[in-house]
């Protein structure tokens, strides 16, 4: 399994349609066969400003490959740039310990 975390500063547009943006993305992996169970995705916000961070999870490189390749994944990825102002900040991250 290998982890990403995806941080930026919101800057542009609604957090309302950017909220709606993020569900409707979160339902198409979900609704996809071959990337349910395979994919994670928690999108978080700080409560005090426009900071947000997004956990994703994927299990192999093959569901990497596949959500990489699909039109709502790159049109998702697009328009983070768009919201985050262009600056995006993707970083590997690893799992040490956590509740069940």
């Amino acid at each position: 399994m290998k982890h990403f975390m995806i941080r930026y500063e919101f800057r542009n547009g609604t957090t309302e349609a950017w909220h709606q943006e993020v569900g409707r993305f979160i339902k198409a992996i979900d609704g996809d066969p071959e990337l349910t169970g395979r994919i994670g995705y928690r999108v978080l916000k700080n409560r005090d400003d426009g900071s947000y961070f997004h956990l994703a999870s994927v299990a192999d490189d093959a569901a990497q490959k596949a959500l990489q390749s699909r039109d709502f994944f790159k049109a998702y990825q697009e328009m983070t740039r768009k919201v985050a102002g262009g600056e995006v900040t993707v970083t590997p991250i690893e799992w040490i310990g956590q509740t069940a």
